[in-house]
């Protein structure tokens, strides 16, 4: 198929882009990669009457670390945050994310702030985010906001930007600190397909080895990417063994409400939670403890 007819608008700067989403609103949508929008317009599943193509707007391209976070522009692509020493080195967790989303191909063209806005409840940024504790800088006419992670995602596909916002912008704060290590595992049926869940995992031990912070997020079990928060209780000042991340895999398992497809049923995405929990967490410990060494 073919997309629907559309008015195609190429502003020059963010202001210019904003003016366009205002007069526009829900009839029009952001170009960034395109590797999602496009295809959905191909199908006529998303059928814009104007598309705003923002790739022009050079100074959303930018990857910068100021004031203890990472800073990812609305048109840095994935490959650029793979490759980037700023995210590589501060947030290793979304550099780790980055490099299991589809194929090379796809994350020279993709961005990383297009993915998160997608809201796609199997993607990994999303979840690589949200276990970083990351925000969307949203900007419109009206001005600027941040929004958390846990905040920004409302269900598949669907977000917190109102319709005359743009998501200029992923803010991370920095997680490569001593005593800090992360993970981001999935399980796909083939290379570069959408996992059928993923774990994303940072873990913080405190000087005598216990828990001093752990955060885990999942992507391919729920509505929408989730923290498990028990799971994250029940590490708290524990000192980590193999007893206590089956625990912590049981209880983000149960926090999951996945629903079952060809791909696999319900149940097995549900022991796949449980599973990629605890292989993200065993590998996040292990690489904190490397840093205390």
């Amino acid at each position: 198929m073919k997309p629907a007819p559309f008015a195609y608008l190429a502003p020059r700067s963010v202001d210019e882009a904003l003016a366009h989403l205002a007069e526009h609103g829900s009839e029009a949508r952001p170009l960034a990669g395109g590797q999602s929008l496009v295809r959905l317009m191909n199908t006529r599943l998303a059928t814009p009457s104007v598309l705003i193509d923002i790739n022009r707007i050079g100074e959303l391209a930018a990857i910068s670390r100021e004031n203890g976070a990472v800073r990812i522009g609305a048109v840095a692509r994935q490959r650029a945050c793979e490759t980037s020493p700023d995210v590589r080195d501060g947030v290793p967790v979304f550099a780790e994310a980055v490099r299991q989303v589809a194929h090379p191909s796809v994350r020279r063209r993709g961005t990383a702030v297009g993915s998160v806005a997608f809201a796609d409840p199997s993607a990994e940024l999303p979840t690589a985010l949200l276990a970083a504790d990351g925000e969307v800088v949203a900007r419109s006419s009206r001005g600027e906001r941040t929004i958390a992670a846990d905040d920004f995602f409302t269900g598949p596909f669907t977000s917190a930007l109102a319709p005359d916002e743009l998501a200029v912008a992923l803010r991370i704060p920095v997680t490569a600190a001593e005593r800090t290590g992360s993970a981001f595992v999935e399980e796909s049926r083939r290379h570069g397909e959408l996992p059928m869940c993923g774990v994303a995992a940072v873990v913080t031990l405190d000087g005598d080895g216990a828990v001093a912070q752990a955060r885990i997020a999942l992507c391919g079990v729920h509505r929408r990417p989730i923290r498990a928060r028990d799971a994250e209780a029940a590490l708290q000042s524990e000192h980590p063994d193999d007893e206590l991340l089956q625990a912590a895999g049981a209880l983000a398992a149960s926090a999951a409400d996945p629903v079952g497809d060809c791909h696999g049923s319900a149940a097995f995405r549900r022991h796949l939670a449980a599973v990629l929990t605890r292989r993200a967490l065993a590998t996040a410990i292990s690489r904190a403890e490397e840093r205390n060494a």
